[in-house]
């Protein structure tokens, strides 16, 4: 069944997005959103770090912040506060979010939390996906967008891009070049989960893709 705000130009989801750092995928979702024909609306970001320019970005373009820090807390109390923070959001985007979720939060949003990852999965899965990439001497890395279960990097992939790996690439070089295609993909995942088009069975995603559209950007 489609979810209740699918499939009208008057009814959008409503985007939660859970970021640490400085929020450029977010601004690539923010940026997209800003566009009245996309089927979701950014309605609140929520940082586990006080400071950080994700913050502002958002503040920026009028959406709602708070900031819920882990530290020194137990982890259910931590995801308690996150839930009550995002509120009553259709689906959450992790956005350079550098903690692992239970199960216990995920299952208030079953089939519904999507993240963006620095590599190719299920090659190079946890940090430092990059580093991992030019450790192993591969010619093509990139990014991955998939939905987020128990596990670290585990869930059903929606969509991949590949950059090549140029002589001489740094850790950094390589990375920056990988995060121009997590911005191409993350608004093009959100916008098939809030349109009702991905349905997961065993552990794989399949989605409807309209003429034109692919889960694949090559590099």
């Amino acid at each position: 069944m489609a979810p209740a705000w699918s499939g009208s130009a008057e009814v959008t989801a409503r985007i939660g997005v859970l970021v640490s750092g400085s929020g450029s995928n977010l601004q690539a979702l923010l940026d997209a959103a800003a566009d009245p024909w996309f089927p979701a609306d950014i309605v609140k970001v929520v940082s586990n770090v006080p400071g950080v320019l994700a913050l502002d970005r958002a503040a920026r373009s009028g959406v709602a912040t708070e900031v819920v820090d882990h530290r020194g807390r137990a982890r259910a109390e931590f995801e308690a506060d996150l839930l009550r923070a995002l509120g009553d959001v259709d689906i959450v985007c992790l956005a350079g979010f550098m903690r692992v979720l239970t199960g216990a939060f995920l299952s208030a949003f079953p089939g519904r939390v999507l993240n963006v990852h620095p590599g190719l999965l299920p090659l190079f899965p946890g940090l430092h996906a990059p580093r991992q990439a030019l450790a192993a001497g591969v010619t093509q890395a990139g990014a991955t967008l998939h939905l987020v279960d128990a596990g670290v990097d585990t869930g059903p992939i929606l969509a991949q891009g590949t950059v090549p790996v140029l002589q001489g690439d740094t850790e950094a070089t390589l990375a920056a070049r990988i995060l121009t295609v997590e911005h191409r993909l993350y608004p093009m995942a959100l916008r098939w989960i809030a349109e009702g088009r991905v349905v997961v069975e065993g552990g794989r995603a399949t989605i409807a893709l309209k003429t034109g559209e692919s889960r694949w950007i090559g590099g």
